[in-house]
């Protein structure tokens, strides 16, 4: 029975290592854009539009439309605050010092203010620029992206492995070559 037991093991090991990365990719792929579908169901975000692409798996809740027609091209400077939150609500950063105190993720030699970068060429995770991307100056909206477009299988300061994320994004400014 022990040599059974043992031969078993070895037969699922082996089996798992028959499947490629991308397959587990692929279905913890799956399994994030179903995940999100549940939340989203179970959760229903306040929202005046809505984004949603299957393929992608992204959904964005626009809680403020400005229609001000200034969306960032590559280059741009774009200035946003933004909180950011595992699906259990848990707030993992933030450019909101009130937002980090309340959450216990203070700290006093950071500082709090709006992110500002330049649009396509500062390391930014995919799943937070394509929100940008979808976005105009002045709109308020929810990201939530599978863990693909955020850590994917990296674990990062109170994000685990392979977690599906959401951002409360402000899109405060748009600076463009021509604003300078």
């Amino acid at each position: 029975m022990k040599y059974l037991s043992i031969g078993i093991l070895a037969l699922s090991v082996w089996l798992s290592s028959c499947i490629s990365d991308s397959e587990n990719a692929q279905i913890i792929f799956e399994r994030d854009k179903q995940k999100i579908e549940e939340f989203v169901r179970e959760n229903p975000i306040p929202s005046v539009k809505e984004f949603s692409d299957p393929a992608l798996g992204i959904r964005i809740f626009w809680q403020e439309v400005s229609n001000s027609g200034r969306k960032a091209f590559l280059g741009d400077t774009v200035v946003v605050d933004y909180v950011g939150k595992l699906l259990n609500g848990n707030v993992f950063d933030t450019s909101i010092e009130s937002v980090a105190r309340a959450n216990n993720i203070f700290f006093p030699n950071r500082p709090y203010e709006p992110f500002r970068f330049a649009f396509g060429y500062e390391s930014v995770i995919q799943g937070f620029l394509f929100g940008i991307s979808q976005m105009e100056e002045g709109d308020k909206a929810t990201v939530i992206m599978p863990s693909l477009y955020g850590y994917g299988r990296q674990a990062s300061q109170g994000i685990p492995s392979n977690s599906i994320l959401m951002f409360e994004l402000d899109y405060i400014q748009l600076i463009t070559p021509e604003d300078q």
